[in-house]
């Protein structure tokens, strides 16, 4: 593995509660095999380039079909021979900070 990547992926023209829309995009993450983990502002998905692209690609293409107006953010760190960072880089700060992991 060797992308993680920071997804924020939702509609801006369905009103202000967006759950529905978001719950679609993790069902898209969850059933792509990718390790993610889902937060108040976003889901980090870990993989290689091309699977968290084809990911981010079929979430916006679900969106498109019954949105008018998208907003996406990705924020994505490569590092080249990388495994399970979506865990260890978690565990490396809470062990610093002195915290059960």
């Amino acid at each position: 593995m060797s992308v993680l990547a920071e997804l924020s992926l939702f509609p801006v023209d369905k009103g202000e509660s967006l759950s529905p829309y978001v719950t679609r995009m993790v069902r898209i993450i969850k059933n792509s095999g990718l390790n993610y983990t889902l937060h108040s502002m976003g889901t980090c998905l870990e993989g290689e380039w091309q699977e968290v692209m084809d990911v981010v690609d079929k979430c916006f293409q679900d969106l498109q079909q019954d949105c008018g107006r998208i907003y996406l953010t990705l924020k994505v760190d490569y590092r080249r021979g990388g495994s399970n960072r979506l865990i260890q880089k978690v565990e490396s700060v809470q062990r610093q900070l002195g915290e059960q992991t």
